[in-house]
């Protein structure tokens, strides 16, 4: 039998006490985790959960398509890569890398930020990508590059604008704008809403980092509303997400995540997403 001495008795309660707290600690921590609902995109070491698609690098600032296609998986030159525990989008050639899973009622957020590397036709543009959600039905769809899909734009000076992909649909509060020939909007919540908008959004305000720091972009989508947030400020709210299925309109609101490659050196990390609990 083992003997104790009295201090040593009167230690035990505490020592035994303090092992429960220790465990109950242990218990709440993956308590609050599930509890918070984030899920992880991305595990820092591979490429597992994605696919990816590259098309080819344009040969000019107006070519409208590729005139070849690598395909599906095939990266021999790894636009796509994991360096130091972070997503790498090279740029140098064009295409997307997507989530093998689709996504509905879904709070998405992640940090973004530019490499030194930049790719012609775009060597005087700015840096360019973006972050495509419900990105559905076959690679390519648009221009040869991406899925039909919903964009947050990931461009320097231009984060959180909204570009509709292959068609999409959405209505929003906006005005005019335009850029020499190209037409589009300009959201403004106190304009009146529009509706049936398949163009570029630009988005309010610009909340952005300098150049080569991380940036938090975050999408919230309820099938009803899309709203696009940077470094934590609301920049752009649409509704009503649709599109053009067997000559109906249609609601589009589930798919994949696409990050796009688009001649840009990108660094993405913390690529995370939370449903919305809503049926």
């Amino acid at each position: 039998m083992t003997r104790f001495s009295p201090a040593r008795r009167a230690a035990i309660p505490r020592l035994a006490l303090s092992g429960i707290l220790a465990g109950a600690m242990l218990l709440c921590a993956p308590l609050h985790a599930a509890e918070a609902g984030w899920t992880s995109l991305f595990n820092g070491r591979d490429l597992s959960g994605w696919t990816t698609w590259v098309s080819m690098q344009p040969t000019s600032p107006n070519m409208k398509v590729p005139t070849s296609v690598r395909g599906l998986n095939k990266d021999p030159r790894k636009v796509f890569s994991v360096v130091d525990g972070m997503l790498r989008v090279s740029g140098e050639e064009w295409g997307a890398i997507t989530t093998v899973g689709d996504y509905e009622n879904f709070h998405l957020k992640f940090e973004v930020k530019w490499g030194t590397k930049k790719w012609a036709p775009r060597l005087d543009a700015p840096r360019d990508s973006g972050l495509l959600y419900y990105a559905v039905g076959p690679e390519g769809a648009e221009s040869g590059h991406w899925m039909r899909s919903h964009e947050f734009q990931i461009q320097e000076g231009d984060c959180g604008d909204y570009h509709s992909l292959d068609g999409v649909t959405v209505d929003a509060h906006v005005g005019d704008a335009n850029q020499g020939d190209w037409k589009f909007f300009r959201y403004d919540p106190s304009l009146p809403l529009r509706t049936g908008l398949k163009a570029r959004i630009l988005k309010r305000g610009n909340f952005e980092k300098p150049t080569g720091e991380w940036n938090t972009m975050e999408v919230i989508a309820d099938g009803k509303t899309l709203i696009h947030i940077v470094n934590g400020q609301e920049v752009l709210r649409a509704e009503r997400p649709r599109q053009e299925v067997g000559g109906q309109m249609v609601p589009h609101t589930r798919g994949k995540f696409s990050l796009q490659s688009e001649g840009a050196e990108t660094f993405f990390r913390n690529i995370e997403v939370r449903s919305l609990g809503l049926k």
